[in-house]
């Protein structure tokens, strides 16, 4: 069992600016796409170059709120522009293994907005399209390229807490209802477990792996979609993960991994830069993002780390590969299986 530390481990990323740049591309200017580019663009070095949508008109306000170079009217014009290094795909999850393919295709790197896939046969599908053509593919877990993580995963490679015995995350909002719009629409891949359920499930797989078992209980929206649900995950080395997710609420948005050694608890929200604080009886040691960033504007984080793993020649990220992301959708598959929803 390791002593409780005098300090925490220093911050390990890669700098958001001074290393490698990318040409980006984005597919679907929506909500997301609009809070990552404003993201990278304030707080990086990486340029977004081009932007496509259906809609032109769409395209061309979404390029000149931001500062983008050129819009296109369809994405296939934007896959096709030879000054695009990389596509970044923020389209409604059921859109994600199309164009992610459409890009691969065209011999583009691409970061796909979580979750990756509606389900993990399509984010192998298209994991195994990437490394076939010898292209960068991630899904943008961008929760794993904070600073706070980065010392989280020191502390468990120095097994400072001990033996993981329990892990506890959750993320709950207060969603406005309307049933025809992309969270509560099934048509568009609608529910708590996808949208915003993958980031404790995330959460635990980064902790603990892939688990021996899930068990999911929920509640359902009027159009059919998992709304809220608690899943229970165990391991077989005896650890367990709760992990909870609603649509109709907002809840502390925590996570804490409770070892034999010590605890550490990841403050609101653990998704986004926040926190961290490590407590052991009455010793405790704390480290609080002082970036200034907050919620979407840690955004960017991610877009620096991809950067420099294509400089890198990397094909995956290892701190967030493909294989973790297809465990993660297995296990958010069975939950939605056993709630009645896949």
């Amino acid at each position: 069992m390791s002593s409780f530390p005098t300090t925490l481990p220093p911050v390990d990323i890669t700098p958001l600016r001074g290393g490698a740049t990318l040409r980006w591309g984005v597919l679907a200017p929506g909500g997301i796409a609009g809070s990552w580019v404003a993201s990278a663009h304030s707080n990086t070095d990486q340029r977004v170059h081009a932007v496509a949508s259906r809609s032109l008109d769409r395209a061309q306000v979404f390029a000149a709120k931001h500062g983008i170079d050129r819009a296109y009217g369809s994405y296939e014009e934007l896959v096709g522009d030879p000054g695009i290094d990389i596509v970044y795909v923020a389209a409604p999850h059921t859109e994600h293994l199309r164009l992610a393919l459409l890009a691969i295709a065209a011999g583009k790197h691409v970061l796909v907005e979580k979750p990756m896939a509606m389900s993990p046969a399509e984010a192998r599908e298209l994991a195994a399209a990437a490394r076939a053509a010898g292209v960068f593919a991630m899904e943008a877990m961008w929760s794993r390229f904070l600073p706070q993580t980065s010392i989280v995963a020191r502390l468990l490679a120095d097994g400072v807490l001990g033996e993981v015995k329990q892990v506890l995350a959750d993320f709950g909002a207060a969603f406005p209802y309307d049933p025809e719009g992309r969270w509560f629409n099934p048509a568009l891949g609608g529910g708590a477990l996808l949208d915003i359920g993958i980031y404790p499930a995330w959460y635990s797989h980064f902790v603990l792996g892939k688990p021996q078992s899930v068990t999911a209980r929920g509640s359902f929206a009027p159009t059919g979609v998992d709304a809220q649900s608690a899943v229970v995950l165990d391991y077989a080395s005896g650890a367990q993960a709760i992990v909870t997710m609603t649509m109709w609420a907002e809840t502390p948005v925590t996570a804490s991994i409770s070892g034999t050694a010590a605890r550490l608890d990841t403050l609101a929200p653990f998704l986004a830069p926040s926190g961290i604080r490590l407590v052991s009886g009455a010793q405790s040691l704390e480290w609080i993002d002082k970036s200034g960033l907050t919620w979407n504007e840690g955004l960017c984080y991610e877009a620096t780390a991809v950067a420099q793993h294509v400089a890198d020649g990397l094909t995956e990220s290892p701190l967030h590969t493909l294989d973790d992301t297809i465990e993660v959708l297995e296990v958010l598959e069975e939950a939605r299986a056993q709630l009645g929803t896949a």
